[in-house]
């Protein structure tokens, strides 16, 4: 019913900037919660950020000042800046939806991969 979208991914130097997008589409009522969440080679997938549909914000420590999350109607950002390479991870985007009232499911894109490198 709803699918995500990703693009912006790709090659950058430290210190660069990448920004992502990830468009919804589908059968949604409202958002609830979209995020960006990444995961290394061999780690877990963790939460990069967050926006709920108040515009309430969070961020990861490691990405605080660095990383600024957006949403424009179906699409949300993520601005990436002062790139390092620990970034380096394929991100995924994520959206935890109302389809109706009473009826709220979560979506992930397919992941796209960062490489941050000189």
């Amino acid at each position: 019913q709803v699918q995500l979208v990703e693009s912006g991914g790709g090659l950058v130097q430290p210190g660069g900037s990448l920004r992502l997008s990830c468009a919804a589409s589908g059968s949604i009522s409202s958002f609830n919660v979209m995020g960006w969440y990444r995961q290394a080679p061999g780690k877990q997938r963790d939460v990069v950020a967050t926006i709920t549909s108040g515009g309430s914000t969070n961020y990861a420590e490691s990405v605080k000042g660095r990383f600024t999350i957006s949403r424009d109607k179906n699409t949300v950002y993520l601005q990436m800046n002062s790139l390092k390479p620990e970034d380096t991870a394929v991100y995924y985007c994520n959206a935890n939806i109302r389809l109706y009232v009473g009826l709220n499911r979560d979506y992930w894109g397919q992941g796209t991969q960062v490489t941050v490198s000189s």
